[in-house]
């Protein structure tokens, strides 16, 4: 039997939760997730919807990220059912949709959609979050191939810097400038798109949607409107900036996983592509690969939640639209993705999704249901949907310990 607590969209956001709730899968004597799902209700009521949660590593606590309020809540268990505000809610930003509690417990970031925020909270020895700081806002990458005038970006990378120095040259001696701006050209199953292409807006806001915590004391976040995964690390309780790497223009980087073989898995919202990330011999993040999710995937659709299997041998990957799950094989050393097939997820709008064991529970949040697909021990691919049970607007599926 497995436990989860559910986030869920309000009635501000077009949905019908009220607060987080909880599922359960599964038998009671069994590991397997696989049998009958049940909705427990509500466990404590939450305002301002709450769209994302995660817990603390330690403590019986859990963070809210109140898209609605613009702020992050933290919640205390108090007892088998129930939760309870612990402190006041702390502002983050704009439709706030993601947190992450760093594996110390000392502090977590929050990503805020609408306006790009990443914010940085620490929290205390209850695990009550505080003292909110922002690290470094992003600046467009492509823009300035579109005006070829050098942009200000306080992050700017070796790639970016390589631009500005092509651009001060130029066309007379920018050929001497050393090509260190083009790490997507020549990437297996990547496919760069000119800045210059027609429809490529000249401004585009920035996205922030999601924040992990890798290895090492880094931190990687993901910029869906500007196409960024950028890393950090923490300094005096603040976010210093390392490096970005750029995705393919108009891909919309949205989840990322973290897999043992050392790579970063990237899933594009708007692309529907998987993206592998690895640092090179000096520590520098470069994209090492790409795929398209899979045959399957229509236009117009958009990429959710990318999980992994048990043993990391196959990712998952939502698709919202044509309501679809995508599965991914990683071959080779981590640096090779191959598709495998995309089927039905069994629920409208997949918006989040988990693996326990051989079991796969989806999140549907526009028919307002939780559905469980069996994955095959050789295959990887979901079977069709075994078990289902209404929920209202599910979001984000936490395991609950």
């Amino acid at each position: 039997m497995a436990r989860f607590w559910l986030g869920g969209y309000a009635a501000g956001a077009g949905g019908i939760a009220s607060g987080i709730s909880t599922l359960v899968a599964g038998d009671v004597d069994s590991e397997s997730a696989g049998g009958p799902l049940s909705f427990g209700g509500e466990v404590a009521a939450a305002s301002g919807s709450p769209s994302w949660i995660s817990a603390h590593p330690t403590l019986d606590v859990v963070y809210a990220a109140l898209e609605g309020a613009g702020s992050v809540q933290a919640y205390r268990r108090t007892g088998e059912f129930s939760f309870a505000p612990l402190g006041t809610a702390v502002e983050a930003g704009e439709s706030v949709c993601h947190v992450a509690v760093a594996p110390n417990g000392l502090s977590l970031i929050a990503s805020c959609w609408s306006d790009g925020r990443v914010v940085r909270m620490s929290l205390d020895a209850a695990g009550r979050p505080s003292s909110p700081t922002l690290g470094a806002p992003a600046a467009d990458p492509y823009a300035l191939n579109a005006s070829q005038e050098p942009q200000p970006d306080p992050g700017a990378d070796l790639a970016q810097a390589t631009r500005a120095l092509r651009a001060a040259a130029g066309s007379e001696f920018s050929h001497l400038i050393p090509d260190h701006d083009g790490p997507i050209d020549n990437v297996p199953g990547v496919e760069q798109v000119p800045a210059d292409a027609p429809g490529v807006a000249a401004s585009r806001p920035s996205r922030t949607h999601q924040a992990a915590f890798v290895r090492d004391g880094l931190i990687a976040t993901t910029d869906m409107g500007l196409d960024l995964v950028r890393f950090w690390r923490m300094v005096d309780s603040q976010l210093q900036f390392v490096q970005q790497v750029v995705l393919p223009l108009g891909s919309g980087p949205r989840h990322m996983v973290w897999h043992p073989s050392g790579h970063l898995y990237v899933v594009a919202e708007l692309s529907c592509e998987i993206f592998a990330l690895a640092p090179d011999i000096t520590g520098k993040w470069r994209l090492v690969a790409g795929s398209q999710l899979g045959a399957g995937t229509l236009p117009g659709d958009t990429a959710a939640e990318l999980a992994p299997s048990r043993d990391g041998e196959f990712l998952y990957a939502g698709v919202r639209g044509s309501n679809t799950l995508a599965t991914i094989r990683v071959r080779g050393a981590g640096d090779a993705l191959a598709p495998v097939a995309v089927v039905e997820a069994g629920v409208n709008w997949p918006r989040h999704h988990v693996v326990v064991r051989d079991t796969l529970v989806v999140a549907g949040q526009f028919s307002n249901d939780i559905a469980s697909l069996t994955l095959d021990t050789r295959t990887g691919v979901p079977s069709a949907v075994r078990h289902r049970v209404e929920a209202p607007s599910p979001t984000c599926l936490l395991a609950a310990r």
